[in-house]
Formats: structure tokens, C-alpha cells, sequence
């Protein structure tokens, strides 16, 4: 029975989410501040965290950030804003989904269950390229003999584009790999993540580019440029 962490500071809120997820067969648990949250997940994590943006104590977006120094467990964002560069910091600190208040709860549990879905475990694939290692199970891939420090979102993308090489990948596919909802307005945060890798590569070796733009298209991995 998946454990989802509720934190919000609104009673009301809190428990038609109660409702509506122990109805789909969640376990959860209920704080109302971020702090509580972050000491909470340390010491019996959740498989999934619903976290308000407004808090009374810390934002949800710092919330967010002091979680991802000690944990990868899924993250959908609820707030009352509903500006894209909102959601695209919300992808960016780690978050995997975005919900406008008003909302319905059975929606949420809906997009609970599809991200817990997306999240499972995908089985092992080589990467095609011998320069490149990817461990599923601790979540790490090594480039040219080094291990990469990644964050989940990259090691998702980077898997994605190195399971099939010379493929173009749209953005919007790439959202997918993540376990990111297309129709979330995170697209151009893919962006972001790609430059990213890119730095971290280079830092193996400055002169490859084995990761490919196509303009207008999305990106791909190119063995030949690694």
C-alpha cells in the first residue's frame, strides 16, 4: 500500500486529499508544516509527498529544495498560482507534477497513481555505446569509467536518450521518461535539465557533445560525438 505524505495547512484541503486517496487504497499521513515534512521523510519516508507551495513556516519550493539533499520520493506541488514560471521552478527544484487549487481531489489521486506508475522501475537496458554504464538499481550511470552525479530527473533523461541512440526525442517524450506530465507546461525546463548534462559530461571530456540537438525537434544521444 503506497504511504503518501499530505502537507498542507488547510484542514479542509488536507482532508478531502485524505478522502479521496485512502478511497484509491493510499495509506497517509497529514502535517501541516514543511519542516515537519523534511524531518517526517527522514525518519519514515513516504512513497510520495503532496506539498502545498504556501506554507506557514517555509515555501514549498524550499521545502522541495532541503528534500532533494536527502531524498528522490516524488513531489506534486499544490498551489493557488497558476503562472508558468511557477511550475517550471517547480520541475526544476524536482518536482514531477503541478495542481491548481481549486482542485479535484479525485484528479490528484488520479495524478497520484500515474506518476507512481511512471516512477516504477524500469528494467535494465545496456546503453548501446561502451562509454557509457547504466547501474537501474543505484541509479547511476558512468561515462568513460566515471561515475555521474545526477539528480533523478537527469538520470531519467540521460537513460532515455541512451537506450536509443540516433532517436530524436521531442520534449514532450522526453516529460514522459521523467515521469513528468506532458501537460504539465514543463517543456521548456527539458532545456534546463539538457544543459545541465551537458556540463556534467564535459567535465569527463570537454570536447564531446554526445548528446544532439535537432532544432525544432527535441535531442538525442549520438554515440559518434561521445
Amino acid at each position: 500500500m503506497p504511504h503518501i505524505l499530505i502537507v498542507e495547512d488547510e484542514a479542509a484541503i488536507a482532508d478531502t486529499l485524505i478522502f479521496a486517496l485512502q478511497g484509491e487504497g493510499f495509506a497517509t499521513t497529514w502535517l501541516s508544516l514543511g519542516a515537519a515534512a523534511l524531518e517526517f521523510q527522514r525518519q519514515t519516508p513516504a512513497d510520495l509527498i503532496i506539498l502545498d507551495i504556501g506554507l506557514p513556516d517555509i515555501s514549498g519550493f524550499e521545502t522541495c529544495k532541503q528534500l532533494r539533499r536527502f531524498s528522490e520520493v516524488p513531489v506534486l506541488f499544490l498551489s493557488a498560482r497558476d503562472a508558468e514560471i511557477d511550475r517550471v521552478v517547480g520541475l526544476e527544484i524536482g518536482a514531477d507534477d503541478y495542481v491548481v487549487k481549486p482542485f479535484s481531489p479525485r484528479e490528484v489521486a488520479a495524478r497520484v497513481r500515474a506518476i507512481l506508475k511512471r516512477m516504477a522501475p524500469r528494467p535494465a537496458v545496456e546503453a548501446s555505446s561502451t562509454l557509457f554504464r547504466i547501474d537501474a538499481e543505484r541509479v547511476l550511470i558512468s561515462y568513460r569509467g566515471q561515475p555521474l552525479s545526477l539528480t533523478r530527473h537527469e538520470f531519467r533523461l540521460l537513460q532515455c536518450l541512451l537506450e536509443q541512440p540516433q532517436r530524436v526525442f521531442s520534449r514532450e517524450q522526453l516529460l514522459d521518461a521523467l515521469g513528468v506530465a506532458a501537460d504539465a507546461g514543463y517543456e521548456r525546463s527539458i532545456d534546463s535539465h539538457i544543459k545541465s548534462l551537458r556540463a556534467k559530461l564535459r567535465l569527463v571530456r570537454a570536447d564531446a557533445e554526445p548528446i544532439q540537438t535537432h532544432r525544432g525537434l527535441g535531442y538525442s544521444y549520438s554515440p559518434g560525438h561521445s
